[in-house]
């Protein structure tokens, strides 16, 4: 899906080795999301996880120097092993839409957008979130890596 605000939304793609379904179940399954969800070195505490759209997740990112970050969100679209559609409601404000889609045996394509309130914004936090968002998705992909079709319904 095209942006609003291309100037105002940082994005990147990423091919995982693990099936759309078992992508889906790493942000359905709040034990795995907690697991890889925010930069090298952060940890999560999650208050609240409705994952349902409109649903609220409320959690503290753990910085590595001990900082704390309240996030809040809210689920705006929910499509199984597709499409996640995430608000950030408190600042800095932005939505998060990522995509998955099949690619070939065992691949994953994902689609990783970030829409934030303005192009000033993303203009100022660019050197921030760029890095942020790749180690989260090295984060992911470890996490993809220890999963069994068990754990990944």
């Amino acid at each position: 899906m095209p942006s609003r605000h291309p100037d105002a939304t940082l994005a990147t793609q990423r091919l995982l080795h693990a099936s759309p379904s078992q992508v889906f179940a790493a942000f359905r399954q709040p034990e795995l999301l907690a697991r890889w969800w925010g930069p090298a070195g952060f940890t999560n505490t999650f208050e609240r996880f409705d994952f349902a759209p409109g649903g609220r997740w409320v959690f503290v990112m753990h910085g590595p120097d001990g900082t704390h970050y309240p996030n809040e969100n809210v689920f705006r679209a929910i499509e199984p092993d597709t499409r996640i559609v995430i608000e950030h409601v408190m600042a800095p404000l932005f939505t998060l839409t990522v995509e998955l889609a099949p690619h070939g045996e065992h691949h994953t394509h994902l689609a990783w957008a970030q829409e934030f309130a303005s192009t000033e914004l993303a203009a100022r936090l660019r050197e921030l979130v760029i890095p942020a968002n790749e180690q989260n998705l090295d984060r992911l992909e470890a996490v993809l890596a220890t999963l069994t079709d068990k754990e990944t319904p």
